[in-house]
Parts: C-alpha cells; structure tokens; sequence
C-alpha cells in the first residue's frame, strides 16, 4: 500500500481572486508545503534566539563582534560568488510595491535595479500578496499593461534592454501568511513570497537572461542567513535549477546583523550579491534593541539622525569595507522623497539634498543606492555616474582606511541633537496616518512629501515609546508623558478630520490607526513589530 500524499496548504478565509489559480497551483502548493515543513521548525528557533539576544542587551546594554566566528572575519581567502551580469552594475536601484502600475512603471524607470516588495512596502492583504506574484510573473512574459480609470492614461513595457533587473523582497522571518495553513498552522509569509516566486519565475527568469534574485529584510544575525541559504539550496534542487542561480541581497537593517555583516556574507557566499545599508529600519532597531538603556541611547527626532551622524558613518563605512573585501556589491540607503507637482521651491531644496546624500555615498565607495520615484533616478545616476564612469562598480576600493570598533557602532551620545516637541507631533502624525493606509491595504504612502513604509511607522512609535520610558524633557519644558501623546494623537486626529472632511474621514480607518499607534507607543510590553498586531487588523 503506497503511502498517502504529502498534504498541501489550505486557503483559509480569503476571498477567490481572479486568475488565483495561475499562482496557487497544485505544484506550487506542494513545494511551498515542503518549504514549511522543512524549514519553519528552524525559523522558530531563531525567532526564539531573538528574544534570548535581546534579554542579553537589556542585561548588559551592550554588544560585541561574535568571539565564536572570529575565525571567519579573520580568513582573508574567502570571496562571495561573482556577480551575475545582471546584477553586476547596481548603480542606481529603484523601490516600490508590485502592484499593476507601479510593476510597469519600476521596470520602465531606467533605475538599473527594482526592488519588487512584498515586504514594507505592501501591506500584505491576500489580493497584495497573489495579484503581486501574478503582476510579476505578466511583466516576465510581456502581457502587462495599465490604463489609470481616473486619468485614462496607458503604461505599457519599454523594450526588454531597457527594463530594470528585478530583486524581489520577501516579507521578513517574523510574518506569518494566515491565508495559508498546513495541517491548522500558518505558513511563515517569507516562504510564501518566496516560495510561490521562485516556483513560477525561477527558469522563466534563467531564460530571459537573469535569475531569481532577492532581497532579505529583518535579517538579526549569521544563523538566519545561514537558514536562508538552506532554503535556496534546497529549492534549486527541488526545481531543477543549478546551484548558485540564486542571489541575495540582505538589508542590514538591524543592530545585531551590523556586528555579523562579514558572517552573513560567508553563509550565503554562493549565493550572495550585496548588503543594503537600511536606515530607518536600523535605527528603529536601535530603539528596540537598546530601549532600556538609559539615556545614552535615546534618539532624537528621526531627521535629525543623518547619515553623517558618528555611528551611521560608523555602520556604512563597515558595510562598504566588508562588502569590498568579499567582492560583494554595497548598496546605499533610500532618497525617499516624492516630487511636489506644485511646488518648484520644495522640488529644488529636496533634489540638492538628495544629489549631496548620493554624492557622499558615491565617494564613499557604494556601488549604488535606492531611490523611491522614478524623478529621482537621473540624480542618483548623475552622482554614480561621476564616480563610476563606464565601471558597473567600484569594488577595487578596499576601504582599508576604515576602522570600526564595537562601541563605534552604538556611540548615540555623539550626537548634539535632542527629541523636541516638534518631533513628537511629527511622529504621531506621520504615525496615524501611515497606519492608517496600511490598513487599507497600501504598503508605500506619501507623507508630507515623502515615501513611507512600515519602517517609518515602526521608528515613529518607538521613538515614542522611548522618550516617554526615559522621560524626556522637551526643548518646551513639556515632558513626554503617555498623556501628551494622547493629548497630541487626539488633535492630530482631529485636524485630519477636518482636513479631509467627515465623509472621507468616516469612510477609512482613521480612528482604528489613532487606536493602534497608542496601542504599540503606550503598552509597557513592546511589540517586537507593529505589524504583528496591525497584520490582525488587517482585511
């Protein structure tokens, strides 16, 4: 008697999607099952790690480069895999969401990079998470086109040679996919978006020249790039492809993986492309990590928190230096702002500090850097461009001048600037109403001329968060108290009801976003991720 079939994933409680079945297919289904069962035992674990590790700060407000991986760091031989040609001029990468317009729109905006995002800049509604994978895979076979319902206006594909290489992200180790359960147990999200791209597009990708490439977000340490590269040597077996097809990109965008950055590389060094210098996420992880710290480590208003601040330079010049010595690409952080279509003083003041932000990144040896609008990629161009020349990259810059010490890494009292008022009411601001947007299913908003995504709202809260655990006393003599944050979120709520009119406001979900941002600012117990209770909220 043959033994029965591995049972596959279950849809639960979503809604049929058209063309769902092109994406959910029974092949799929059953390798993303194999993913899970194989893989999320592990995944537990290292969440669990998480929390062992972050118990080990708050105990001694502290943290070094890993004695038990010294060995690593020390053994000048090892590089990572070259790059592929697709992937080997990175100059200037745009960001944004996979939805119809904006998959045509990424891929058409000469960026040489796309970040297609499942992750912070898509709130992972099930029509995000499967339209997402379908809008990929019809740019692949050229049957993608949008016509704007409001505007009447067409997009259409560029010729193939002029189409951005794409890098798909994930959602990161944390998420679960409750739309999808094995035996009653969600599917972790990251082997869903994974799991489902990589099955349909892997050899589809090979064929037009290019690969299945991917950029690992929320990344906390060497072991969970070591799952990761698991799980590609596992799937290009599975599907039939060679081994090292796959890239990865990972975002060191948390304070621990800043002390494993050369170990992360050695883990995936036959499938690794780069690290990202992720700043919004990485000062968010600061707080966290830290929040108990004293005042030594709080932050101030996040705008305040450049990258030429002592210990960003102190991370992105140890992110350059390691990527170089591995022959890994470094990519640079985001220039997130958003065009004013009405305002040329605005547009002018904005793009000088961008093109100032890519310069400096440029000279400093980055070998690209990540925009959020296709007005910003000539700029972000112009200053690659000036370093580069025909070069793809600059990897021959060593950057052995660089030289970092552990405590560099966590020096937050080298900074002048404090938390102010202002900032305060910037934070619950930008907080309710990116909540807000995410609720209803958008993942990259723009806000006071910028383009958010969760790491703005995580930031945002935590900044919150900290000042009032740490009692704070503003430049007004106020101090941060959970009732001034209540005070300010309450005029705040209200200024936007008038702003944008009863109808409206009672049409969306503002009151729900107030609710949640207290919630996440104001509970003694710290949510690890605002979208573990948002993702609940979330329909």
């Amino acid at each position: 008697m043959s033994a029965p079939a591995p049972s596959t994933p279950a849809i639960v409680d979503a809604e049929p999607l058209p063309r769902q079945e092109e994406v959910l297919t029974d092949a799929a289904l059953a390798f993303v099952a194999e993913l899970h069962r194989r893989f999320t035992p592990r995944r537990n674990e290292l969440l669990a790690r998480r929390g062992e590790r972050r118990a080990e700060i708050a105990r001694t407000s502290t943290l070094d480069f890993l004695p038990e991986t010294a060995a690593v760091r020390a053994d000048d031989s090892w590089k990572v895999a070259p790059a592929p040609a697709a992937l080997s001029d990175r100059r200037v990468e745009i960001t944004g969401p996979t939805d119809r317009k904006m998959t045509i729109n990424a891929l058409n905006s000469g960026a040489k990079v796309w970040l297609a995002d499942f992750e912070d800049a898509s709130a992972p509604t099930w029509e995000n998470v499967i339209l997402g994978q379908l809008n990929l895979t019809d740019a692949y076979e050229r049957r993608i086109d949008f016509t704007d319902p409001r505007s009447g206006k067409s997009y259409a594909l560029k010729a193939a040679d002029e189409l951005a290489t794409v890098v798909m992200r994930p959602r990161g180790w944390h998420l679960e996919e409750r739309h999808l359960q094995l035996d009653g147990v969600s599917v972790p999200g990251a082997l869903v978006d994974f799991g489902l791209y990589f099955f349909h597009n892997a050899q589809r990708l090979i064929d037009l020249g290019k690969g299945p490439y991917f950029y690992l977000p929320k990344t906390e340490s060497h072991l969970e790039a070591r799952l990761w590269n698991d799980v590609f040597v596992f799937a290009q077996d599975y599907v039939g492809v060679p081994q090292g097809t796959v890239r990865a990109t990972v975002l060191i965008e948390t304070i621990t993986a800043a002390y494993e950055m050369e170990e992360i590389l050695y883990e995936l060094r036959d499938h690794a492309s780069g690290l990202n210098a992720g700043r919004w996420d990485y000062l968010f992880s600061i707080v966290k990590n830290f929040r108990d710290g004293g005042a030594k480590f709080v932050l101030p208003d996040r705008n305040a928190v450049t990258m030429t601040a002592p210990f960003m330079r102190a991370y992105t010049e140890l992110l350059v230096r390691t990527c170089h010595k591995r022959g890994a690409h470094a990519i640079g952080g985001m220039a997130a702002f958003i065009p004013s279509r009405r305002d040329a003083e605005v547009n002018k003041v904005a793009f000088e500090k961008v093109k100032a932000d890519k310069d400096r990144e440029a000279g400093d040896g980055f070998d690209g850097s990540w925009v959020a609008h296709p007005d910003l990629v000539p700029i972000a161009l112009a200053s690659f461009d000036a370093v580069l020349g025909e070069k793809p990259h600059q990897k021959d810059r060593l950057r052995e001048d660089v030289s970092v010490a552990a405590g560099d890494l966590i020096a937050i009292d080298t900074l002048d600037a404090r938390p102010t008022y202002d900032g305060l009411r910037n934070a619950v601001a930008v907080g309710i109403r990116y909540i807000e947007a995410w609720l209803r299913g958008l993942g990259a908003v723009a806000i006071f001329n910028l383009m958010e995504d969760a790491a703005t709202a995580e930031i945002s809260r935590s900044q919150i968060w900290q000042w009032i655990n740490a009692d704070v006393v503003f430049e007004n003599g106020e101090h941060a108290t959970a009732e001034l944050a209540r005070t300010v979120a309450a005029e705040e709520l209200a200024a936007i009801r008038e702003e944008i009119g009863e109808e409206t406001f009672t049409a969306g979900k503002w009151q729900q976003a107030h609710d949640l941002l207290l919630q996440v600012s104001l509970d003694q117990d710290y949510a690890d991720f605002l979208t573990l209770p948002a993702y609940e909220q979330l329909r």
